[in-house]
């Protein structure tokens, strides 16, 4: 998810490190905001390959049966819960 950021913040940095457009930001050094974005956009394509490799599914998963009893005429009902099964 945060890949496209990373993306976007690493060519926005790489225009202003590298002085690709001149931009006159009154107190703000061009190079310096080039170079932030730079590590910021490295970063953000970091944290999100970490947290991809992290993730686990959540839930469970159920199964239900049921059936009618043909010597007695009652239904029954079975329900599995499986909180480990990967979906």
């Amino acid at each position: 998810m945060y890949i496209g950021l990373g993306i976007v913040l690493l060519v926005l940095g790489a225009i202003f490190a590298f002085d690709v457009i001149t931009v006159d930001i009154p107190g703000i050094d061009q190079g310096a905001l080039g170079w932030i974005l730079l590590a910021a956009g490295v970063l953000a394509i970091l944290l999100s390959l970490v947290m991809r490799s992290r993730t686990r599914p959540t839930g469970f998963t159920t199964t239900r049966s049921e059936q009618v009893d043909p010597a007695s005429g009652s239904r029954i009902e079975e329900t599995h819960v499986d909180p480990d099964r990967r979906i």
